[in-house]
């Protein structure tokens, strides 16, 4: 039969089956009649040729059934037939279904939150064209990797032949006045062929040219669409026009892409040229010898990193006349050349890592879960399996129709998996730390239905298998002489090994909560150096030309101080360029001591008002603090950090010492105080090295400042009255990153808190279903042994033994999942060392704690079925039996 009637003639039998049977009997009579008359002409009587021809077809009925069994459509038919006898199955046990259900989606649901953030993060390629062959180049400065100078990207752009694009940006933040209130952007300043790198075009107007990129050029700057439609009204005609950013007219150059993901600065909304100036080599002290440009390149195609690597390193080892060094960018320990792919999940791979590991602990824990149920549920229908196979059921068909039953379930757990997911994913949004990449493609879409179709699949095969083959070995047959709750005890053995499997998944998971919080407690016990409590902060920007010259802004900073110094309920107010644990850009800089000694390029520095440390609470060590006479015609003084003291003046008083921090060529400051030390990017870091200048005796004028206000009771309902107050100063001046210092000092250890949260959901989870199977298990226990625990107390046997005895079962199994969960734990917190804090992976307190209240958990799930069992009335008992 040709390929085209084996499909019509299926179909034909799937739409019609009426139809399809009468043409089926139709062949039949039609064969026997054709038989009886070739056996008439052989000289046979008509009723001898009639019996003979049914004869040699043998039963019709069979005969019937064997030709609808052939062809494609019969597997179809069968499929659909054991999904509405698994649906009718389910549909009666609405406990057994839900359960089930609500275990698998909870589950899968998890599973497909988690991976709908690890996905476009660590899986996928980054969104732009041929993204492997974007790279990241860092300079190695200090012994470490560090941004580079413009002057090393213009070398590397001429130079090298690896790189189709080469290009170099930093942060710019311009502000925009209107009617309302100033606002500040997020942009970057780039080099012209920024976009190239990246591989992708303006989808209005025109991308940067080389002429936009020379020094003193001309205001040009191109949106991002969400900028566009936000405050522009997505007008078409942008292009050409111009718009005020601080208090320069920029002419638009084109719109980026909708959806186009700067994954270098996620929250970037518009860019413009650098405009450095090639030519000023000769003097060091200005911007474009500055280590402050991270720097993108495209390979060209056809060429491997490893080719370029060496290329650049290459360079590196050999300058030219043409192209000048200074000393910290000499480049003699080469460079590093990274995809870019690995360098944005850098920071957050670990925890991502983490967490899917977690994530898949549960979604195993709850298969064996369901597995256990379905054995249990197995067992309870052995009779009907026995039935089916005395009528003429294969072992292949009643396995075949068990795992229908268990993809079913699956299926619907995936279903509702999948609303579990949405949740999950807006909680993983909302939880997620604020260096997290791609935030915005994390998303439930086509790829996260993919992976919970796949998952969902293999659950239903695998939770499936085992009871299938559990109920189809043996004498099948001889099960009718038995009833159901008899050869359920058959099957204890691997539900009790499934439930000590789960105690042991269940003790990897709390392990690993109990060491994450119990490393975030130690982190926040460290003392960060200040007192967090009662403290205000905000970001002030200069914008305008009006603050061109550093007077004006240090005149503004005075006015406002005063003003905000005014506000009833402030008690204390100071500015600084920096300001702990925010999460921003830290300054650093060369220390040169009187001495001769220099230190590297790691000094923080601080410009802040007089008073800044009495708000804070920086301790004063040694010396005085800096005051109202510290202004531009004083000697230059300076306060240093205990840590750099101790460094640099070992068991020697560093009061009346001269150093240079920053420049050399300025005059030197002379050090009048010794402060504590502060933690000043990350309460786990070490980097207390600091000075402290104020704004009136620095060598420039930073280009925001950082407000710190001190005030009892609620700090933040100071904010609004504080910042119309600056505005009653200056309305032009934007004002960001309104938060309590108590924020942002939480908000520093964000990875870690991310990481125990989740954790600690996944254990409560994991807990919760181990004490269910430990439940289920010995629950079913009692029941088969009813007879047993009757006899026991006909007896004599009392109600605590018998009790006891219950309790002891299921503390067996927990004790054995403990043994085996402890080796587990021990190897799986390896993942999560670098998230830790003062705990070592293997700290005994963790490891007792969570035995301890799995053990507690366990004794309460035995302790149920226990007292069941010790209610058992041993008349009625027997004479059931």
């Amino acid at each position: 039969m040709s390929l085209w009637r084996q499909l019509a003639r299926g179909l034909r039998v799937l739409t019609n089956r009426t139809a399809a049977d009468q043409e089926i009997a139709d062949e039949v009579r039609d064969y026997l009649e054709q038989a009886t008359a070739a056996l008439v002409e052989s000289g046979q009587s008509p009723d001898d040729a009639r019996r003979a021809a049914r004869l040699e077809l043998g039963n019709t009925t069979v005969l019937r059934e064997q030709v609808r069994a052939y062809g494609w459509e019969n597997a179809i038919g069968t499929l659909f037939a054991d999904l509405r006898y698994a649906a009718r199955r389910l549909r009666h046990s609405p406990g057994f279904t839900t359960v089930s259900v609500l275990t698998l989606a909870l589950g899968i649901g998890a599973s497909a939150a988690i991976f709908s953030a690890v996905n476009p993060i660590l899986f996928e390629p980054l969104p732009y064209p041929h993204a492997g062959r974007i790279m990241m180049i860092w300079d190695i400065f200090q012994g470490a990797r560090s941004d580079v100078t413009f002057h090393t990207y213009r070398e590397l752009a001429a130079r090298n032949r690896s790189f189709a694009a080469i290009a170099v940006m930093e942060a710019w933040q311009p502000a925009m006045t209107s009617a309302t209130q100033p606002e500040r952007f997020d942009g970057q300043t780039v080099s012209a062929s920024y976009f190239r790198a990246l591989g992708v075009s303006p989808a209005l107007g025109r991308d940067f040219q080389e002429a936009d990129d020379r020094f003193k050029g001309p205001h040009v700057v191109i949106l991002s669409d969400t900028l566009w439609r936000r405050r522009f009204g997505g007008d078409s005609a942008i292009v050409g026009r111009q718009v005020t950013l601080d208090d320069n007219l920029y002419t638009v150059l084109g719109v980026m892409p909708k959806g186009f993901e700067n994954v270098l600065a996620p929250s970037a909304e518009l860019w413009s040229p650098l405009q450095y100036d090639a030519g000023n080599i000769s003097s060091f002290d200005t911007s474009e010898w500055g280590h402050h440009l991270r720097m993108v390149g495209r390979l060209r195609p056809g060429l491997g990193v490893d080719q370029a690597r060496r290329e650049l390193n290459t360079i590196a080892r050999t300058p030219v006349p043409d192209f000048p060094r200074v000393r910290w960018a000499s480049l003699k320990f080469g460079l590093i050349v990274d995809s870019l792919q690995a360098e944005i999940t850098r920071g957050a791979k670990p925890v991502l890592l983490a967490v899917l590991g977690a994530v898949m602990l549960v979604l195993l824990i709850a298969s064996v879960n369901v597995t256990n149920l379905l054995l249990a549920r197995g067992a309870q229908r052995r009779g009907e399996f026995a039935m089916r196979a005395a009528l003429g059921a294969a072992r292949p068909r009643l396995i075949r129709q068990l795992l229908t039953e268990s993809l079913l379930l699956a299926t619907l757990g995936g279903v509702v998996g999948i609303a579990v997911a949405e949740f999950g994913v807006e909680a993983l949004v909302a939880l997620s730390p604020s260096g997290l990449p791609r935030l915005g493609a994390i998303a439930v879409n086509g790829t996260v239905f993919a992976f919970a179709f796949g998952i969902t699949t293999i659950i239903g095969l695998v939770v499936g298998l085992i009871p299938a083959l559990h109920v189809s070995r043996g004498d099948l047959i001889s099960g009718m002489q038995q009833s159901s709750r008899r050869t359920a005890g058959s099957h204890q053995w691997t539900r009790r090994t499934l439930v000590v499997a789960e105690v042991a998944l269940a003790l990897v998971l709390l392990v690993s909560a109990g060491l994450l919080l119990r490393s975030l407690d130690r982190l926040f016990a460290v003392a960060p150096g200040f007192d967090a409590a009662h403290l205000l902060t905000m970001q002030v920007q200069y914008s305008g030309h009006r603050f061109d010259d550093d007077n004006a802004r240090r005149r503004f900073l005075t006015q406002a101080l005063e003003a905000v110094r005014h506000v009833p309920g402030v008690t204390a107010a100071a500015f600084t360029s920096l300001l702990p644990l925010s999460g921003g850009q830290y300054d650093t800089y060369g220390a040169q001591f009187e001495d001769g000694q220099s230190r590297g390029y790691d000094v923080f520095r601080y410009v802040m008002t007089p008073g800044y440390c009495e708000i804070m609470g920086i301790a004063l060590h040694r010396g005085r603090l800096l005051d109202g006479h510290d202004t531009d015609g004083a000697p230059p003084a300076v306060l240093i950090s205990a840590s750099l003291a101790k460094s640099e003046f070992p068991g020697q008083d560093p009061i009346g010492r001269r150093v240079h921090v920053g420049p050399s060529n300025r005059p030197w400051y002379t050090i009048v105080g010794v402060v504590g030390d502060v933690k000043q990017t990350s309460l786990a870091e070490s980097q207390p090295e600091a000075a402290y200048l104020t704004p009136a005796q620095s060598w420039f004028a930073d280009d925001a400042m950082w407000l710190v206000v001190r005030a009892p009771g609620d700090v933040t309902a100071l904010a609004p009255a504080i910042r119309n107050t600056i505005w009653s100063v200056d309305k032009d001046q934007p004002i960001v990153h309104v938060a309590t210092m108590d924020n942002l000092l939480a908000a520093s250890e964000s990875q870690r808190r991310f990481a125990m949260i989740v954790f600690e959901a996944f254990a409560l989870v994991a807990l919760v279903l181990s004490a269910a199977g430990i439940y289920g298990v010995l629950s079913g226990s009692v029941t088969e042994r009813m007879r047993e625990i009757g006899v026991r107390s006909a007896l004599g046997a009392s109600r605590g033994n018998i009790l006891a005895l219950v309790v002891r079962q299921g503390m067996t199994l927990t004790g054995l999942g403990i043994l085996i969960g402890l080796i587990g734990a021990a190897a799986a917190t390896q993942a999560i060392v670098t998230l830790l804090f003062g705990v070592s992976r293997l700290d005994p307190i963790t490891y007792l704690g969570v035995i301890a209240m799995l053990a507690a958990v366990s004794a309460i799930a035995s302790w149920v079925p226990a007292w069941r069992a010790a209610r058992v009335d041993p008349s009625v008992t027997l004479r059931e039996e």
